[in-house]
């Protein structure tokens, strides 16, 4: 099968979306059928995370600065091709980090955060070529990832995940640092419905402009 237009060109794919949405999935399946390399989120290595969902407001600051450089790491090593000569697909945009850090820190750490990040994030400020983000209601949300029981996940108040999905439909409408596919995932599988994952490759292989809508039956 080839790959046109936008998919055939781009060095650098996010799949971005809320906790739930299944991003990690679909970047996996995606780097898959491209045969590229894959660069994921890799929250198990933060020490701090797990502490975090039991209490937000002491370990916000951590988890987050934590997470900044972990991506860091991961960005420089992209900004360099001989190290990433392939197409590389990855389930992260470095820019949600201040869409995380807004929802959990206090006013003054927000302010300190924002200073490391606006000193550090230009090692790795170059935009993706391709953004597909993934949108699904706050319950459908709620439901996969109570459904998927990982142990760290379960103190996630159900508000929170609400608050986070909305954070970014904000994020995104304002988003234009590189195209974006919106993707309403409730009626899609891209994991176990071949024909949905097609559809889905043809839908990004046809956009024209730097921002488009899928919904299932479109």
């Amino acid at each position: 099968m080839t790959h046109r237009k936008l998919l055939a060109s781009a060095r650098h794919i996010v799949v971005e979306g809320p906790i739930g949405v299944g991003k990690t999935s679909l970047a996996r399946r995606l780097a898959e059928h491209l045969e590229a390399d894959i660069l994921l989120e890799q929250p198990e290595a933060n020490p701090f995370l797990a502490r975090f969902y039991q209490n937000q407001q002491r370990y916000a600051l951590q988890t987050q600065l934590f997470f900044l450089f972990q991506r860091l790491d991961q960005m420089r090593d992209l900004a360099q091709p001989d190290l990433f000569p392939r197409t590389v697909v990855s389930d992260y945009l470095m820019e949600k980090e201040l869409l995380f850090a807004s929802l959990t820190l206090s006013e003054d750490e927000y302010r300190l955060y924002r200073q490391i990040y606006d000193r550090v994030s230009q090692l790795a400020s170059a935009a993706p070529d391709l953004v597909i983000y993934l949108q699904a209601r706050p319950e459908t949300l709620i439901s996969r990832v109570r459904k998927r029981g990982i142990d760290m996940e379960r103190k996630i108040g159900d508000d929170y995940l609400t608050l986070l999905g909305e954070s970014y439909t904000r994020f995104f409408h304002d988003y234009t640092a590189a195209p974006v596919m919106v993707v309403n995932s409730e009626n899609l599988n891209f994991v176990d419905n071949p024909d949905d994952f097609l559809l889905l490759v043809q839908r990004i292989d046809a956009m024209r402009g730097p921002r488009e809508y899928f919904n299932r039956g479109d």
